[in-house]
């Protein structure tokens, strides 16, 4: 799940470009209707995952050092590797960037979400970073951030748009 902050490419002055204004860390922030149960079962149960990210199936053991994967028929299955969890208030994982990849140092990236009260919902936000370490060319992690930041973007829509459904 940022202000949907992907590469730019800034001019030089001179007609030329300076190449891609690369983030490190992307940031995106909802706001969802719904009892934070139901987000945090959004965020860290398979089948609902499935619902609204990896549509073509997810598995996740959520807890510290747990594994997941995610799946997506046109780009394939991405493996990650459990970091951290706090029940209702905190799940991240690193997520590898190549598909049937180790979630290793330098080929995948840290994503966290931060789930806080907000009236009778959950303002919830994911941060990814990491993106500048990725073991691949500058040009390519401007590509893979512009991608993470629109694919943050509308799933976390989706997520509320599930989330949200299921309590009506």
């Amino acid at each position: 799940m940022r202000g949907g902050r992907a590469a730019r490419v800034l001019p030089t002055g001179d007609g030329e470009e300076a190449g891609p204004m690369l983030p490190d860390r992307l940031d995106h922030e909802i706001v969802v209707a719904a009892p934070v149960h139901r987000v945090w079962a959004a965020l860290t149960e398979g089948d609902q995952v499935a619902r609204w990210y990896a549509f073509d199936g997810a598995e996740i053991t959520a807890r510290d050092g747990g594994s997941l994967v995610f799946r997506w028929a046109e780009h394939g299955d991405f493996h990650g590797r459990v970091v951290a969890v706090e029940p209702e208030a905190f799940f991240s994982y690193r997520l590898a960037a190549f598909p049937g990849a180790a979630p290793a140092p330098s080929g995948s990236t840290l994503v966290e979400f931060t789930l806080l009260p907000k009236g009778s919902g959950v303002r919830l936000r994911v941060e990814e970073s990491g993106i500048r370490d990725l073991d691949m060319p500058e040009k390519e992690q401007a590509e893979y951030a512009a991608a993470a930041a629109q694919g943050w973007e509308n799933g976390l829509h989706l997520l509320r748009a599930h989330v949200e459904a299921e309590c009506d």
